[in-house]
């Protein structure tokens, strides 16, 4: 199945950045990594700086799966609000939860530092009340926020409008948020794990994998065998095919980038996003360009995806038009991906009992998929060294005997 169509920003933006070889001979290694993507890339980038041997193979070319289709928004907020995911996991995970992917957005921004090529830049983050009756309860959210020591501020109408020409009743300004192009992050982290004497391999599907011996088996779609001491299946929502469990929905999101935006209303590193479900979101680039994505559905046979494209793009910009009205915006490139959401908005890292130990699922689903893969690229460092992770467990396939 194709991830996504139209002309992603990154592609069209970089180009093929680097072609890595197809796997050609039997190998051994520590850790196997399946996907080539960017939460494959902080993976791998994570377990080779500690001087495990480590291979990485995809089937497509390295960041043309759902990295290239990705918005690559950077935010600590997670697309359940803390108040309902309190609900949901128990406060203190709520709270861990969106802790550690505030961390996580710091970690990227020393990460981006070591890549002086990635385009990165910390943003502050808008959230907004689409509707009237959305404002009490994001009242209560930056409320809950505070009181668990999240930095958050909230704007009324006037001053969304005067400081930054939108047009909602009421807004939570967040200041630990970042913007990157997440192609080119992945190419630097797979860089590097060649440097550190790993191997990245794209047009190199995985056939198949079994447990034998002590070591997983795996195989490609040309024969070639990889020995490994444990597997990590790094995906996107394709990992769900090995696994009988139905664990996340899937779910398509419709985006265009604009050209480059001269007026000054609205300008500055920010990502916005609002309170309806689905949400339309953007963000800044730094030629001054706007993503803006959103009009998600539960669509995802390609060629009914495809052709609903136009139509929603077209939403997108009369939405965009109704926040940001000041701002005369006109589109450069749209396209559409499909992605994996779960119930609960929080991703699935570590091992599932229908594979064993040795084989772990990196499922960094929901809209804060690379903030998750930083977490999980740790729970998996700390699982293989049998240390526990503080988000271990709340990451991991056992909530689902909760749900």
């Amino acid at each position: 199945m194709d991830l996504y169509s139209g002309h992603p920003w990154w592609i069209a933006k970089n180009g093929l950045l680097h072609s890595y070889p197809a796997l050609d001979e039997d190998v051994d290694c520590d850790v196997l990594v399946v996907g080539g993507g960017i939460t494959g890339a902080l993976i791998a980038d994570t377990l080779a700086a500690t001087g495990m041997n480590v291979v990485v193979i995809d089937r497509r070319e390295a960041g043309w799966g759902s990295t290239a289709a990705s918005t690559a928004l950077l935010q600590y907020e997670i697309d359940t609000e803390l108040q309902d995911l309190a609900t949901q996991v128990g406060m203190t995970n709520a709270v861990l939860a969106y802790r550690a992917c505030e961390q996580a957005v710091h970690r990227l921004h020393a990460l981006a530092d070591e890549m002086p090529d990635v385009d990165f830049a910390m943003a502050d983050s808008l959230y907004l009340a689409s509707r009237e009756r959305h404002v009490r309860r994001l009242r209560r959210e930056g409320s809950l926020r505070r009181a668990n020591g999240l930095e958050v501020l909230t704007l009324e109408e006037p001053g969304l409008r005067e400081g930054y020409g939108v047009r909602a009743p009421l807004g939570l300004l967040t200041p630990v948020a970042a913007r990157v192009d997440p192609y080119q992050l992945t190419h630097g982290l797979l860089a590097r794990v060649n440097r550190r004497k790993g191997r990245v391999h794209g047009r190199t599907p995985l056939e198949r994998f079994r447990t034998h011996r002590g070591c997983v088996v795996a195989t490609t779609a040309d024969d070639r065998t990889i020995r490994c001491q444990h597997l990590v299946l790094a995906a996107g929502y394709e990992c769900q095919r090995y696994l009988d469990d139905r664990v996340a929905r899937n779910r398509s999101t419709y985006a265009f980038i604009s050209e480059p935006v001269h007026e000054t209303s609205f300008s500055g590193d920010l990502l916005v996003w609002e309170s309806a479900r689905p949400y339309i979101y953007l963000r800044t680039t730094s030629d001054r360009r706007l993503i803006v994505g959103g009009q998600d559905d539960n669509m995802d046979v390609p060629e009914r995806r495809d052709r609903r494209m136009p139509a929603k793009v077209t939403q997108l910009e009369r939405r965009c038009a109704q926040l940001l009205p000041d701002l005369s915006l006109r589109r450069a490139f749209a396209w559409v991906g499909t992605f994996a959401e779960t119930r609960d908005g929080l991703p699935f890292f570590g091992p599932h009992p229908q594979h064993g130990g040795r084989v772990h699922f990196a499922m960094a689903y929901g809209g804060n998929g690379i903030t998750y893969s930083v977490i999980g690229a740790q729970i998996l460092l700390d699982t293989l060294r049998g240390r526990r992770h503080p988000c271990q467990k709340l990451f991991s396939f056992q909530r689902l005997h909760r749900e």
